[in-house]
């Protein structure tokens, strides 16, 4: 079972693999579905699940678990987010028991089908394909836009690549299909003809990159990821004749490598994937059961010695209650000792009413024995005999 631990909020953990995306069709949970159940007819994954819909949530996720290497498993985690117009955007991401390699079959080709007319690779930041090669367009304003925007992006690798004489069908081969499995689907190729080398570097400049002269270069993406040197990524020379680019190669590997800051909206993707899964088997269902009896459990042991200890509080109260009064009851006031402690500010109030309402019975009384004699020297006296 993978831990809950917090992500963090910097850095892409190294055993975390993460790809974003856009299918350019109306119905991507139908690709995922057949996918799904293709690799899991041939035993390619060990299970799959769709995640039942929440209400007002326009979103559906697919979860997915294998092995590789015969012994690690991968879980991963697949949302396909429904919004009005054209393609569907979507966020995958994995998690393998160990730190990733890169050797390691690609997610991405778990979830959706491999056929080349499939409309699911598409990069979300440029809309480019990712399993394709790119050729820059023709207009020196849109090679400057389309550029910027991959320097800028986190979530894909970008690679430009120059072409020092026109190429044949043998230097059309696409870099995707040379590269590892587990960095197929992660790298948008672009492709500059030989006229366009000073707009590449032009557009190139506010990032301090620049393409060799029939070479090429991987795009910093943001943020720059530590380790990252412009010339340490730039290969001075790719032979576009058929035959293994083993230089760009090795800087596209070594570039997936970096300590990577998370790119925006991941640390949400990484933190479902943790801490949503429900694609258990039967041992972690008891696992997770067993956790939350012993769960409960604690819960029910606090509650009772919280009552127990409200009942010893409550009992001591009533008790200081039953010796208060009797002790007001047996000690009068004038005979406390000189050193007892002073009335309390409830006594004292007490004390002043009753005095108050000493006075108000003199003054009373007062009053009527003076009404009385007045009352007796009006009257005329009677005379003897």
């Amino acid at each position: 079972m993978l831990s809950s631990r917090t992500v963090c909020a910097t850095t892409t953990p190294p055993t975390v693999w993460l790809a974003r995306g856009r299918h350019a069709g109306p119905a991507a949970e139908v690709d995922v579905r057949l996918s799904l159940r293709r690799l899991k007819d041939r035993h390619a994954i060990d299970d799959w699940q769709e995640a039942p819909g929440t209400e007002g949530v326009a979103e559906q996720i697919f979860e997915a678990r294998w092995r590789v290497d015969q012994t690690v498993t991968v879980r991963a985690r697949l949302t396909v987010a429904h919004h009005a117009g054209d393609g569907q955007d979507w966020v995958l991401a994995a998690e393998a028991e160990a730190p990733w390699d890169v050797r390691w079959p690609s997610p991405a080709a778990m979830f959706w089908p491999q056929e080349p007319d499939a409309g699911w690779d598409h990069a979300a930041v440029t809309g480019l394909r990712l399993r394709e090669l790119n050729s820059l367009p023709v207009d020196d304003k849109a090679v400057r836009r389309v550029l910027k925007d991959s320097a800028q992006d986190g979530w894909s690798i970008h690679v430009v690549v120059h072409e020092a004489m026109t190429t044949d069908e043998r230097g059309r081969v696409p870099l995707a299909d040379l590269l590892p499995p587990g960095l197929r689907h992660r790298v948008v190729e672009h492709r500059a003809v030989p006229s366009q080398l000073r707009v590449v570097n032009w557009a190139l400049r506010d990032f301090d990159v620049q393409v060799p002269r029939g070479g090429a270069a991987v795009l910093p993406g943001t943020p720059v990821p530590d380790g990252y040197d412009a010339q340490g990524f730039a290969v001075r020379s790719v032979f576009l004749d058929g035959s293994e680019p083993a230089e760009l190669i090795d800087a596209v590997t070594r570039f997936a490598a970096l300590p990577r800051p998370l790119p925006d909206g991941a640390e949400g993707a990484v933190t479902a994937l943790r801490e949503r899964w429900g694609l258990l088997t039967l041992q972690e269902e008891l696992d997770r059961e067993r956790k939350l009896v012993a769960m409960y459990s604690e819960a029910l042991d606090a509650m009772t010695k919280s009552r127990d200890l409200y009942r010893e509080a409550a009992e001591q109260a009533h008790e200081a209650l039953a010796a208060y009064r009797e002790s007001a009851g047996t000690v009068p006031e004038k005979q406390q000792p000189s050193g007892a402690q002073p009335s309390s500010p409830l006594q004292q109030l007490t004390r002043t009413l009753e005095r108050l309402k000493g006075s108000a019975k003199s003054r009373r009384t007062a009053s009527a024995t003076g009404d009385t004699e007045k009352a007796t020297d009006g009257r005329p006296e009677t005379s003897e005999g």
